[in-house]
């Protein structure tokens, strides 16, 4: 008999850690090749990971909800085989009793634990030695963040051994911006020489309490408590982390849209009859939005420290709903290369496999700028989050009928037009009001300029 060792592959060149969410296997069943062995979960998408042998479940390592890293061995499959082999997903460390916590590779487990003085006082502290190990994951966000590796080496962790997560890291990141960890080296000499009393004192100075503490938090009327799912949570911190990394600005305009309606309703079941799918505003509106990312090629960017990251594709996300509730934002490579036909296709194969749970993880990459249409939720205009390392996000809200001043040769009139409001937020660290207005005005006038006789 033989054992395969079944990893945890990589399915991204950015994604560094997966969530397991549920195990399809258990110990003692039997595994074709290529069956769904356990559902995993990345801050992108949901993947299945099949089996690479065939034979019956040996041994599972890690439970459900644990966040383990790309290449750990996370379950062994007893096959007929005279050798054991390994999966070929990614290279394997070598497994070693937990005492060695420099060379074992375990899983981050993400800690239950809030931000109450208990929290800080029992957290363990390291020797500053510089032996820990980072996963690649948290040695990016670090580096991304400005944190040196002395900094890095203070930082209390959570994880196995007091391992840093990435939920430590960027606790660390959020507490650094907002001040608190300004006296944090104080604090530190001080909580070596003073007596436990305090030691607690100091914490609650330098870290207060907060109401997501759900041991002192009581609430009052009739409620409901309901937890959070994964991608709500992925969501809810992606967006805080948007807010602190960017300072927002967002501007507004309006469209006149009425030829760009007019020219869809003309052909829209031809369309539909002769490339087999429906044509909607969401290629229209990415088809002006790429023109005027060729204008204004700075909105296509992203910042590296004090680097100005130009990017010369133009990949454009598109926010999209599921079905229950949550947003995802599958992202069309190349937009400036495809013609409508092209662009109608791809918007409507990642809008259906998003909603099917069909993305794959290279589905969500890349993205230099997003589209969110609020109007398909009956909003007039919003105002979008930065979907980070970008620096710009555009919305377009719900197209109305209403009465507007015409002006023409022979004088001024009112007519009946349909009329959109558009909205962009973007960084104003590299993008200025000037260019943010100039850029959103260049697209409502493409859409406004929308030739009713084109073909498509």
């Amino acid at each position: 008999m033989a054992i395969v060792d079944l990893v945890m592959p990589k399915l991204g060149e950015s994604i560094m850690e997966a969530t397991i969410l549920k195990w399809h296997k258990q110990p003692g069943d039997s595994v074709s090749m290529d069956e769904t062995v356990l559902e995993i979960a990345t801050d992108k998408v949901d993947s299945e990971v099949p089996s690479t042998a065939a034979g019956v479940m040996n041994e599972i390592l890690f439970n459900v909800n644990d966040v383990v890293p790309v290449g750990t061995v996370i379950a062994r499959i007893k096959t007929s085989a005279e050798e054991t082999v390994s999966a070929k997903q990614a290279p394997v460390p070598p497994k070693v009793e937990t005492h060695h916590p420099q060379v074992e590779t375990v899983a981050e487990v993400v800690s239950s634990h809030q931000t109450s003085p208990d929290y800080y006082r029992d957290r363990p502290q390291t020797n500053g030695t510089g032996n820990r190990f980072y996963s690649p994951l948290v040695l990016n966000i670090a580096a991304s963040e400005g944190v040196s590796m002395s900094e890095l080496e203070n930082i209390p962790g959570t994880g196995n051994e007091g391992r840093v997560t990435k939920k430590d890291i960027l606790h660390y990141v959020s507490e650094r911006k907002s001040g608190v960890r300004s006296r944090e080296s104080g604090v530190r000499s001080q909580q070596a020489t003073v007596q436990s009393q305090t030691e607690v004192s100091v914490i609650k100075e330098s870290a207060p309490l907060t109401s997501h503490d759900s041991r002192l938090t009581t609430y009052t009327g009739n409620v409901e408590i309901i937890e959070m799912d994964r991608m709500r949570k992925l969501i809810a911190e992606h967006m805080v982390r948007s807010k602190h990394t960017s300072p927002h600005v967002t501007s507004f305009t309006e469209a006149d849209v009425t030829n760009l309606v007019l020219w869809r309703d003309k052909v829209k079941k031809d369309f539909e009859k002769r490339e087999g799918t429906k044509i909607t505003f969401t290629p229209l509106f990415i088809e002006s939005i790429v023109r005027c990312i060729k204008k204004f090629p700075l909105v296509n960017c992203s910042l590296d420290g004090d680097k100005i990251i130009i990017k010369k594709d133009i990949n454009v996300g598109m926010a999209t709903a599921l079905p229950n509730g949550n947003l995802i934002v599958p992202v069309i490579r190349n937009a400036d290369q495809l013609n409508l036909v092209g662009l109608t296709k791809q918007v409507n194969a990642l809008a259906d496999n998003a909603r099917t749970n069909k993305l794959r993880p290279e589905d969500t990459q890349g993205g230099t700028f997003t589209l969110t249409n609020v109007g398909t939720f009956g909003s007039l205009m919003g105002t979008p989050i930065i979907n980070q390392p970008q620096v710009a996000i555009l919305a377009v809200g719900a197209i109305k009928k209403r009465p507007v001043v015409i002006e023409t040769p022979a004088g001024d009139s009112i007519a009946i037009r349909h009329m959109m409001y558009l909205s962009m937020s973007y960084d104003h660290r590299i993008v200025d009001g000037s260019l943010g207005a100039t850029f959103l005005t260049a697209v409502a006038k493409e859409l406004e300029n929308f030739n009713g006789d084109r073909e498509y």
